[in-house]
């Protein structure tokens, strides 16, 4: 009775499924393996970076994609609607909020307008959902990041639940705005029916349930960046299937931000992006310490 619904873009099937999610992650299933991992500075992307043939320039193809300075994306499924997704992430982070607020979305933000695109794609007639699952790494400015003094953040004892920040002015932390003034690191994944979660380490794609069980045993609460980096190149030596070397492997950090791209003297009151990603020299140099 499945068949009948096969072919039905936005019709429940008898036992509640909409069965072209069901072959959307079908598709995501087939895709290589990527990761995402949380660290207590910052965030690390990776992925197989795999080409059907060597004759391919394999410069000219990116699984990991900046959206903002701080924000980053990964995915594993059909890379054409990956594409649609990253160009839709930028329009919404450029036009529709950095020139309304004069400052990129929050993680948070970016992640529910891009699951909302996708939602809408599993109940409009004449389109398919995406064949895709997104790993979004992103990291929040706040007036410190979770955890690093939490008696700062605490209301004042005068009854001022006000928080001086560097420019004088006086932030009010409200039940809404708690959660953004504290900042820090943050990763999501999106899947095709337009859910998300917050994770702390997960992974996506073909060998997802293994490298998922593999980052289980080898993940722990206050990891350091360069710890993530080394347990996500050990997460996807379980994985690959053949050499691992900077060719072969993708790898994105969100770490601490890179003031030098500023220039010799800096601009005041800006910060450089805190996301980019390794070249293949430097990922040689993690996997020789492995």
């Amino acid at each position: 009775m499945a068949d009948r619904y096969s072919f039905s873009l936005t019709t429940f099937s008898p036992s509640g499924k909409l069965v072209q999610i069901e072959y959307a992650l079908a598709a995501v299933n087939q895709g290589v393996t990527s990761l995402g991992i949380k660290a207590r500075t910052g965030i690390v992307l990776a992925t197989e970076k795999k080409s059907s043939t060597p004759l391919i320039d394999a410069s000219s193809s990116s699984k990991i994609s900046l959206i903002t300075p701080n924000i980053g994306m990964v995915y594993s499924g059909m890379g054409p609607d990956y594409r649609v997704l990253v160009d839709k992430a930028r329009k919404v982070a450029h036009t529709g909020y950095k020139r309304v607020y004069n400052e990129y979305p929050p993680t948070r933000i970016l992640v529910q307008d891009v699951a909302r695109v996708m939602q809408e794609a599993t109940q409009s007639g004449g389109v398919r959902p995406y064949g895709v699952s997104l790993l979004v790494a992103g990291y929040d400015e706040g007036v410190e990041a979770e955890g690093d003094n939490p008696a700062e953040s605490a209301p004042k004892a005068g009854g001022d639940d006000s928080m001086d920040v560097d420019d004088g002015e006086k932030k009010k932390i409200t039940g809404k705005t708690g959660g953004t003034l504290k900042g820090g690191p943050s990763l999501y994944q999106v899947d095709p029916s337009g859910s998300y979660f917050p994770w702390k380490a997960t992974a996506i794609g073909k060998s997802a349930t293994s490298a998922k069980t593999f980052l289980e045993k080898r993940y722990t609460e206050g990891l350091e960046l360069e710890d993530a980096v080394h347990i996500a190149l050990l997460t996807l030596k379980e994985t690959i299937e053949g050499e691992m070397n900077g060719d072969t492997v993708e790898i994105g950090i969100v770490g601490p931000p890179a003031d030098h791209l500023l220039g010799y003297e800096g601009v005041e009151g800006a910060q450089g992006p805190r996301f980019r990603t390794l070249s293949p020299s430097e990922i040689e140099d993690y996997l020789t310490n492995l």
